[in-house]
């Protein structure tokens, strides 16, 4: 992923207005773009929480979402979902093997940007892009919680995220 990729800037309904680098978009910490993070639901009602890895630009070492990224300038939010989950689980979607289930605003719910949440229904461990992450755990969202609680350290956007769905499993 390169920092200098282009993002939609989005209007706070969430519909195009502009174009801005990645890189500018955080330095000015904008909140005005789009992303997309997804988790590994098992049978169980357990998330596949993995580690970012320690080489990350942001939040190296924090426990993270399934899948997360950027949506591009141009890009759907289920493109980039599709795209980001080839990228960082190896894992290819076909229509109806995930489901968007819940829309998150920064104005809203305080996350980094305008977000679709996804979902896939899976007891399969991936097998993740090593560059992405370097563990994962299968957690349930109170599991995550008291993980968190006791002092491991999460990206920001998932706690809202988790506070969000949890109910939604």
């Amino acid at each position: 992923m390169s920092s200098d990729e282009i993002l939609d800037i989005v209007s706070f309904d969430d519909k195009v207005i502009g174009q801005e680098k990645r890189s500018i978009i955080h330095a000015k910490e904008l909140s005005s773009y789009r992303v997309v993070n997804g988790f590994i639901c098992n049978t169980k009602n357990q998330l596949w929480i993995p580690r970012r890895h320690p080489q990350k630009e942001l939040f190296p070492l924090h426990l993270d979402a399934s899948v997360c990224g950027h949506v591009r300038s141009g890009e759907t939010y289920d493109e980039a979902f599709i795209r980001e989950t080839r990228e960082e689980l190896n894992l290819e979607l076909a229509s109806g093997t995930y489901s968007t289930i819940a829309r998150l605003t920064p104005y809203t719910h305080g996350t980094s940007g305008f977000m679709w949440v996804y979902i896939i229904k899976s007891d399969v461990t991936p097998t993740y892009n090593t560059n992405d992450f370097v563990e994962f755990f299968w957690l349930s969202p109170d599991e995550f919680f008291t993980k968190v609680s006791q002092g491991d350290k999460a990206r920001s956007d998932l706690l809202p995220i988790l506070q969000e769905i949890k109910h939604k499993l």
